[in-house]
């Protein structure tokens, strides 16, 4: 057990570089701005609309970018009309968060000129997941937290929603200690380092660029939906195989969603664990983090503490 927890030290202590360092947008207040953007596909006026009033009714101004609604193919508007209400919402010093309407596919288009901004200079919260992940692995490139969280959709339902709840305390300032269920395929074990992550389809297309966030000592946290099991294997095998996968320093496996069994696996989790088996620190299935009714918000980029125990999973963010 020594000899894992130096390993699992070790590795931690080898996220150097920009993903060391650590920057907290500051927390909202009443009166602050948020804005609505749609960095990746279309979403229903409607959704926006309801979104919309929840925040002002929790006391912030809300501002619904000129793109944000639109269709354009299979996007929100045109690339360039995306990266313009984007770029706005980074450049307004009085927006304190950015909300993103919803995923799809289409922001990592924005990354390289999203990358040009001077985005540590006033740092602003953004919140979105699914294909969110690509401008959160911007974020994190720059050192700088963000939420993965419910978008418009899940906003919609209002304030009282408990995950909407703790996005909003989050915005405000507020770092959460989640307690989850044991699973029986836990391996537990103690780690200490960044979260990052988010969804692996969409954070495995960065490997090898400027906005890879699956690195070595970092707590790792993945979720999918609608990928085989087959491809998600093929991500773990790429990670094996490039060193990185043995020297993370704790893996959360959220939900795998929207994929059938094969011959091999009943379970995307079953093949997972059968990845990591040969390493030594700590993972937690089963999380509520994906494209799941349930999915809570946590903060990409922070430092966190994960502890898994025979009694559950508990994370906590510094």
């Amino acid at each position: 057990m020594k000899k894992i927890l130096m390993a699992v030290a070790a590795a931690a202590a080898s996220l150097t570089g920009i993903y060391a360092m650590n920057i907290t947008p500051r927390p909202l207040h009443d009166g602050d701005k948020i804005a609505i953007v749609s960095p990746a596909g279309p979403v229903d006026s409607t959704l926006v609309y309801a979104a919309a009033d929840t925040l002002r009714a929790q006391g912030f101004l809300v501002d619904i970018m000129p793109y944000a609604i639109g269709r354009v193919g299979q996007y929100a508007a045109a690339d360039s009309d995306r990266l313009a209400d984007l770029r706005a919402a980074f450049s307004d010093t009085t927006v304190r968060a950015i909300l993103c309407s919803r995923g799809g596919y289409g922001a990592v288009h924005l990354l390289d000129s999203l990358s040009q901004l001077p985005l540590q200079r006033d740092p602003k919260w953004l919140i979105g997941f699914s294909d969110i992940s690509a401008l959160h692995a911007l974020l994190a490139s720059r050192g700088i937290e963000s939420i993965h969280g419910n978008m418009c959709k899940h906003m919609a339902l209002g304030p009282d929603d408990d995950d909407n709840a703790m996005m909003l305390a989050m915005l405000r300032g507020y770092r959460p200690v989640y307690n989850f269920e044991a699973d029986t395929l836990n391996r537990c074990g103690s780690a200490r380092g960044r979260l990052l992550g988010g969804n692996l389809a969409v954070v495995a297309e960065l490997i090898s660029t400027p906005y890879d966030v699956i690195q070595p000592g970092a707590i790792l946290y993945i979720e999918d939906v609608e990928e085989p099991i087959y491809k998600i294997e093929r991500i773990m095998y790429q990670l094996r195989l490039s060193g990185v996968l043995p020297r993370l320093g704790g893996l959360i496996v959220g939900q795998f969603t929207g994929y059938k069994p094969n011959d091999s696996y009943e379970t995307m989790e079953r093949m997972i664990a059968d990845m990591v088996a040969p390493y030594g620190y700590p993972v937690a299935f089963n999380v509520p983090v994906g494209h799941v009714d349930h999915n809570v918000p946590v903060i990409n980029s922070a430092i966190v503490s994960l502890d898994v125990s025979p009694s559950g999973t508990c994370l906590s963010f510094e």
